[in-house]
């Protein structure tokens, strides 16, 4: 059984390079697999494993039937266009944590769901925001220098070392970032303890 699913998935993804145009170099840069691993897969040897398929769906725009299922590959529809989100680092919904700039390869979206402005996705570490956005969830920030009373804001804290996710709430001139979950504190901004808004939090995803 292991090695039909693996002849299957092969030509799946054989046809959907076809489709696509694209080559297995292709696909090893642009997901950061190995090119040995990305050739395995298409010629049979390997299986991908969960995320991998996952990454892969997103990055064809299909669902995961059309890569693990038996049709003709004539019937494999995709999306006329798909729109490359960089994943960046991580953010705490917790106490803050260093921002890494690291580059953590991309997702891949339909321009149809996406808002407008540039766009990154950071990941969810913490569960100061549940049950809003789940630990280790993948959330899409829209860069902006504002957000409006009570949105929720990826800020940049601590002499723009540390990156959160908070809404972000104002009284007076004390501007607070808080917390949905009550377990958690705010945390005060001042002119002594100065923070910025990086961008607003638009939508988070999960991967099973």
């Amino acid at each position: 059984m292991k090695d039909i699913a693996k002849i299957v998935f092969s030509k799946n993804l054989e046809a959907l390079l076809t489709k696509t145009g694209k080559t297995v170099s292709d696909l090893s840069s642009d997901l950061g697999i190995s090119y040995s691993t990305v050739s395995d897969w298409k010629n049979g040897k390997k299986m991908p494993r969960g995320g991998s398929l996952q990454s892969l769906a997103d990055y064809f725009n299909i669902n995961l039937s059309s890569l693990l299922e038996e049709k003709p590959t004539n019937v494999i529809e995709l999306s006329p266009a798909t729109v490359k989100v960089p994943v960046m680092g991580k953010i705490a919904c917790g106490d803050p944590i260093y921002a890494e700039e690291n580059f953590n390869g991309y997702r891949y979206e339909s321009p149809d769901t996406l808002p407008s402005g540039k766009l990154v996705y950071l990941e969810a570490k913490g569960d100061s925001m549940e049950p809003t956005i789940p630990n280790g969830s993948f959330v899409l920030i829209r860069e902006q220098p504002e957000v409006e009373y009570g949105q929720i804001a990826a800020v940049l804290v601590n002499g723009d070392t540390e990156i959160t996710l908070k809404r972000v709430k104002r009284q007076g001139d004390m501007v607070m970032l808080m917390p949905d979950n009550p377990n958690h504190e705010p945390y005060i901004i001042t002119a002594d303890n100065p923070a910025r808004i990086v961008g607003k939090a638009i939508r988070f995803t999960q991967d099973l």
